[in-house]
């Protein structure tokens, strides 16, 4: 008789729930913000993102789930990514044909949910494709990894069996959408470099215009 395959190990989701709840209540009381959608459609996406991750701790990692989770993740990352982008580009447009139509207020709140919306989108196409996926990392059974932490970089300081987890993926693009360039892990692969520039490029367009002629209203 064959022995069972060994349980897969599930990286917790809770850090991911956590942040996207936080990202909703952000955007929920900002006030004034420019909206291109209705206000419940930032509650759907993040339902359709939410509901595959409960599924995949309840079921305890089946491989459907884990698929399905996999194929929701990315869709609401590009899908709020071109929301963002969207948002911000009618920004822009409009500040240059009808500066009168906004208020500083409105165009600051504007570009915070903007910004903090690229920096969620971002953090999870890093942690979804990064060594194959979260569950991959989890196990050992990785790929080739598209950036390198600093704990993977010198082994002998490394903390033992360590693997980066979404906490990480947050920083990564918390610090790439602030500081426009790699902090402490480098992309490695053509895909991680150019999703890097993505970000950079969005979050650039969104402080130097958007958030700029906000506080030059304000100020003024």
């Amino acid at each position: 008789m064959k022995d069972p395959a060994p349980p897969i190990r599930i990286e917790p989701r809770w850090p991911l729930v956590l942040a996207t709840l936080a990202v909703l209540c952000v955007l929920t009381f900002l006030p004034a913000r420019v909206r291109l959608f209705p206000s419940w459609f930032p509650y759907l996406i993040g339902i359709a993102l939410l509901l595959p991750m409960a599924l995949v701790w309840l079921r305890g990692g089946q491989p459907r789930w884990l698929r399905v989770e996999r194929t929701t993740t990315l869709a609401f990352s590009v899908l709020a990514e071109a929301v963002t982008l969207t948002t911000v580009l009618y920004l822009v447009v409009a500040m240059l044909n009808r500066p009168e139509d906004f208020s500083g207020r409105q165009l600051l709140t504007s570009s915070i949910g903007a910004w903090i919306t690229n920096v969620l989108a971002f953090s999870l196409v890093y942690w979804r494709i990064d060594r194959g996926g979260p569950e991959a990392r989890a196990n050992d059974a990785g790929t080739k990894p598209d950036w390198l932490f600093p704990q993977t970089g010198v082994p002998e300081e490394a903390p033992p069996h360590w693997r980066p987890t979404y906490i990480d993926y947050l920083f990564l693009a918390f610090a790439t959408a602030m500081a426009f360039s790699p902090t402490d892990a480098l992309p490695l692969t053509s895909r991680a470099k150019l999703l890097m520039m993505l970000e950079s490029t969005v979050s650039l367009l969104t402080l130097v215009t958007v958030a700029a002629r906000a506080i030059n209203i304000l100020g003024g």
